[in-house]
């Protein structure tokens, strides 16, 4: 369940954002949580009954949010919705590239079509987005000082950290994600005054994709095999996003923050805690019969 914010209601108040993928989910949730606390959100989905049931639902709190259609892998559908965007809130501040596809699939059995169509969505997505806002967000840019740039959140995973099961496509996508992150930090921070920052999710209860990734079906035997894992809340995901927006994640760039409860370093508990000492104690007395790494004036 939700809980109450820790950042005050008009932390960011007076900016304008766009959201992709803000029609459900976890980037609903960083659209509705910047909208609470100041914010004017657009968000950007393919379907446009799933927009219209978001946008009601941050208007009938109050919010001032507006929905358009489009689809990341087209250039044309981003420089539309990034021109509606400014035009309707007169400038944009903060871009969250958040649409992604995903599902579980084995190497053998993933078509390249396959593989393409999720790097299409989520790292030449993410970089067409970026591309197309550059000239809003830049400093200069519309309703922005000669000093000042925006800001670019690009969702990533952690998938790619190590190696992750039947997630290829996305681990490649995703790697790449990170990557634009970093070098627009470099090149953007420097030239445009744009700060550009990822969020690496962990498992997120109530959402589309966790649904599709880790059905109840799966999840037997998770705690042992991974010992940190437990599911999120999409306020968390959208607490971070918030952070980042404001001023007290003003001097962080280039980075993805991984707010997934340590869950990607999770190993397995080969030996239970219980036996490591009687364990050690053994090896100690082996190791000193057999004379093997005792020095040799205790000999």
């Amino acid at each position: 369940m939700a809980t109450e914010s820790p950042f005050r209601a008009d932390v960011v108040r007076g900016k304008a954002a766009l959201v992709t993928g803000g029609g459900s989910g976890i980037c609903f949730e960083i659209a509705a949580q910047l909208a609470r606390h100041g914010a004017s959100v657009a968000i950007m989905g393919r379907r446009q009954e799933v927009l219209d049931k978001a946008v009601a639902a941050l208007r009938s709190e109050g919010l001032r949010a507006v929905g358009f259609q489009g689809d990341v892998r087209k250039q044309e559908d981003a420089a539309r919705v990034l021109a509606s965007t400014v035009e309707h809130f007169g400038k944009l501040d903060i871009l969250v590239n958040g649409a992604a596809g995903n599902f579980l699939a084995s190497p053998e059995d993933l078509t390249p079509k396959g593989f393409r169509t999720v790097l299409d969505i989520d790292t030449v997505g993410t970089y067409t987005m970026c591309y197309e806002a550059l000239k809003y967000l830049k400093k200069g840019g519309p309703g922005k000082g000669p000093s000042t740039g925006g800001l670019i959140i690009n969702i990533s995973a952690t998938l790619h950290y190590t190696a992750s099961w039947y997630q290829i496509h996305v681990s490649a996508a995703k790697a790449g994600v990170d990557s634009i992150t970093r070098t627009l930090a470099l090149e953007w921070g420097t030239d445009y005054e744009i700060r550009v920052n990822g969020i690496a999710p962990g498992p997120i209860g109530g959402t589309p994709g966790l649904r599709k990734l880790a059905p109840d079906e799966m999840a037997k035997g998770k705690r042992e095999i991974m010992p940190l894992f437990k599911l999120g809340e999409t306020q968390d995901i959208a607490m971070a996003a918030l952070y980042l927006a404001s001023d007290a994640g003003k001097y962080v760039n280039g980075t993805t923050l991984v707010v997934d409860g340590g869950l990607w370093l999770s190993r397995p508990r080969h030996i239970p805690k219980e036996e490591v000492k009687e364990l050690s104690k053994v090896i100690e007395k082996k190791v000193r019969a057999s004379g093997i790494g005792v020095p040799s004036s205790k000999l």
